[in-house]
């Protein structure tokens, strides 16, 4: 039999594209369970994310450009990854940003979400050379590398991530420049 032209057929909801039998159900309540189990918990999370949820810097994560993954932030790192941010960003392929291509930079990573286009550009010409954008260190070391290593270590992040002290607190200092 077929149907009268310009009326459609009902369709299968969508409910029924998913069945899911009891087995199926158990098998899923028992992962979820798992894997809270594993991760200590709701306190625990609600505890790192307290912890990270007031830190900008941390927000997203560890940092994008640590290149071997080996949990160690270097300078040299930073510089090759903001070298390919660069290129990404310089869309006309003259050498430098300008206001414009900046904004994309700071839309690619969430940890120059908040960057200051005077920041980077050192001469205060109108815009950012390859060299001013590359060679400016990363807040990220300047804020957690303790030691002036030119690296950050996971012990580095969590001192730098400890409840703030009351009193003067020193400014971190451009050790590159």
């Amino acid at each position: 039999m077929h149907d009268p032209p310009g009326i459609v057929p009902p369709q299968r909801g969508w409910m029924q594209e998913f069945e899911v039998s009891p087995t199926r159900s158990i098998f899923a309540i028992g992962m979820a369970m798992l894997l809270l189990v594993l991760s200590d918990g709701p306190s625990a999370r609600a505890q790192s994310n307290s912890r990270t949820a007031s830190d900008p810097m941390l927000n997203s994560g560890p940092p994008a450009w640590d290149a071997n993954h080996d949990g160690v932030y270097t300078c040299d790192e930073w510089k090759k990854y903001a070298d390919r941010l660069f290129t990404a960003a310089d869309r006309n392929h003259d050498g430098n940003l300008d206001k414009t291509e900046f904004e994309s930079i700071r839309k690619l990573d969430p940890t120059l979400a908040e960057a200051d286009f005077g920041y980077f550009d050192e001469n205060q010409d109108g815009k950012i050379a390859r060299k001013e954008f590359v060679e400016k260190p990363s807040a990220f070391i300047l804020r957690f590398d303790r030691n002036g290593d030119c690296r950050v270590t996971a012990d580095e992040i969590k001192a730098g991530s400890a409840p703030k002290q009351e009193g003067p607190v020193e400014r971190p200092r451009d050790r590159f420049h």
